[in-house]
């Protein structure tokens, strides 16, 4: 299948916003990336702030409709939940995903209009809300610890995100991170 230019230069601008972060990519380096003339990246995505937009949304809905999928295969709330977990920390090390794109640029700070914030939030809190519904499908059908729900989203979250952070951005990570993060989840949710 044929890319078109404007896919081109929405694939060029996740890489680069990945590779770079939001400040130090610009519209002549996606342009050449993506071999389009500088010009239509004007045309199809008007400034650097609706690229960065697109190209963040482009990464949130596919990353959402993996972690659906995953829990969609689990037979219990327990099992989706560590089936969300499993597919987020995976998620974030698959080359063709971007996930840097999330990492390195924070959807907030680098939006400039309140609409374009309040997008972006919203997109990003249906990741916590699907969580948080397998959380409590696990409480209520007995393979999760009775545990407040929202507060223990807040926590698996944290440590999703920590253990990201950890292992794409610092020296520290010892091999096995999300192997023993995905053990500690288990340990800390599962109703034995």
């Amino acid at each position: 299948m044929t890319m078109t230019k404007k896919e081109a230069l929405l694939l060029a601008a996740k890489e680069l916003f990945g590779e770079y972060g939001y400040a130090e990519t610009t519209f002549k380096k996606i342009s050449e990336r993506a071999g389009v003339a500088l010009g239509l990246l004007t045309h199809h995505y008007g400034n650097k702030e609706k690229l960065f937009l697109a190209a963040g949304l482009d990464v949130l809905d596919d990353f959402i409709i993996k972690l659906r999928e995953a829990c969609s295969q689990g037979d219990t709330g327990y099992d989706s939940v560590m089936n969300f977990c499993r597919t987020y920390l995976d998620y974030s090390v698959t080359p063709e995903s971007h996930f840097l794109v999330l990492v390195r640029c924070s959807p907030y700070s680098d939006m400039k209009t309140q609409t374009d914030r309040d997008i972006m939030y919203e997109k990003f809190n249906q990741v916590p809300r699907e969580l948080e519904y397998h959380v409590r499908r696990g409480i209520e059908d007995g393979s999760i610890k009775d545990l407040p729900a929202h507060e223990t989203t807040s926590v698996l979250t944290c440590n999703l995100v920590g253990a990201i952070r950890t292992r794409l951005l610092t020296p520290y990570a010892p091999a096995n991170l999300y192997d023993e993060v995905l053990k500690f989840i288990s340990r800390s949710i599962k109703n034995d």
